[in-house]
Order: structure tokens, then C-alpha cells, then sequence
């Protein structure tokens, strides 16, 4: 009887609980996949119109290519977003918070709770919001307007979160103009083209992988 009680109080444990093992591996892979996202750097070329094209500087095809390196991390966690929707999305980016924070160093420059103190942290916290924000979007479907809608809203939370948090620490720390500028420049500045860009791409796919693994909203 004993041993049937028991049963009984796993049984009910499992029944109660509100993420299912399929979805936990899914937060689990999505949570990995951010991980691998900050390790990785992509360089995306594409056709421009130099300025000394219009000095009349004679120009080889290379001077019409430009090449940006990229870190795809933001349209990954959109990507994660979108996948797995608003509610195991923030579990999946919180568990790479925690995991970086206070496990492993899987933030871009090391980890550890020292790593609030980083310029960079701040964008890693509004994954939280960017998440909330463009997964509730896409809740009313996946319609091209609701994607470009989503998008936008959650790459812009994301470096307005970021630069606010640089500006602050940076101003506790008494740093100088230069340093600042720069880094908005690097961190904010042609990068936020290109997160949209790649991020329509990442969520259009969300909406496909959606349909195989069958996530909930």
C-alpha cells in the first residue's frame, strides 16, 4: 500500500507540473543554442556605394563590398523567443543568465556574479523584456507584419536596455567621453541593422520549426 501511495504522489507531482520533459529539452537546447551564439562570429558582405564614388576615384569591384562582423546572439534569442513563446522563452534565456552568473562562464568575456559590473550585462539582461515584448507579439500569429513588428520592438529593447546600463556604470565609474561613444558606436551603432536583418531570418525559420515540434504558446 505503501509503495501504490507513493506512485500515487509522483504520479500527481508529474500531472502538476507545467513544463513537460519535451518542452524542458527544448528550453534546455534553446538555452544552448544562446550559449553557442556568443561564441560565434558571422561575416556578413554585401554590395555599397563607396563615398569616393561620387569624387570620381576610379574603384575595383572589392571597393563596392563591405564586410561586418557579427556576433548573432540577439537574433538568436528572438529566434528562442518566437520558438518556444513567451513563457519558456524567459525560462530559457533566465536559465543562461543563472548558468553564466553563478555555474559557468558562458557570457561572451567569462561569468561568475562579478559580471553584473560588465558594460556589456545589460544587454543580456533585456533578453528578458526583448523576449516578453516581441513573443507576446507573435502570440496574434506569425503574419509578416507581426514578425517585422516584433522584431524591431525586441532588437530596440535590447540596445536601449544595453546602453542605459553601459551610461550608468560608466558614469559610476567616472569614464571619459571617448570610451563612451565608442563603445555605443560598436555595441549599438550599424550592429542593430544587421540584428534585425538576421533576426527576420531566425524567426521566420521559428515559425517552421514551430509547426514540426509543436511548442506551446
Amino acid at each position: 500500500m505503501k509503495s501504490d501511495t507513493k506512485k500515487q504522489i509522483i504520479t500527481k507531482i508529474f500531472e502538476n507540473m507545467q513544463i513537460s520533459f519535451g518542452i524542458l529539452l527544448l528550453i534546455l537546447c534553446c538555452t544552448i543554442l544562446i550559449v553557442v551564439s556568443t561564441f560565434i562570429q558571422i561575416d556578413l558582405t554585401h554590395f555599397i556605394l563607396p563615398f569616393d564614388l561620387f569624387k570620381g576615384a576610379k574603384l575595383s569591384y572589392n571597393d563596392f563590398l563591405y564586410t561586418y562582423r557579427i556576433i548573432p546572439q540577439i537574433p538568436i534569442v528572438l529566434f528562442v523567443g518566437a520558438f518556444l513563446g513567451r513563457k519558456y522563452g524567459i525560462t530559457s534565456v533566465l536559465l543562461y543568465i543563472i548558468l553564466g552568473l553563478f555555474v559557468i562562464p558562458v557570457f561572451a568575456i567569462g561569468g561568475g556574479f562579478k559580471y553584473v559590473f560588465e558594460y556589456g550585462f545589460g544587454y543580456i539582461l533585456a533578453y528578458i523584456p526583448a523576449v516578453y515584448f516581441s513573443a507576446s507579439i507573435l502570440k496574434d500569429g506569425f503574419s509578416n507584419k507581426n514578425i517585422i513588428k516584433s522584431i524591431i520592438i525586441g532588437v530596440l529593447i535590447i540596445h536601449i536596455i544595453g546602453t542605459l546600463y553601459m551610461l550608468f556604470l560608466a558614469a559610476l565609474k567616472h569614464e571619459g567621453k571617448e570610451l563612451i561613444t565608442g563603445w555605443i558606436y560598436s555595441q549599438s551603432g550599424l550592429k542593430i541593422i544587421y540584428d534585425i536583418f538576421l533576426s527576420y531570418i531566425t524567426v521566420f525559420i521559428a515559425k517552421y520549426l514551430r509547426i514540426i515540434f509543436w511548442t506551446v504558446k
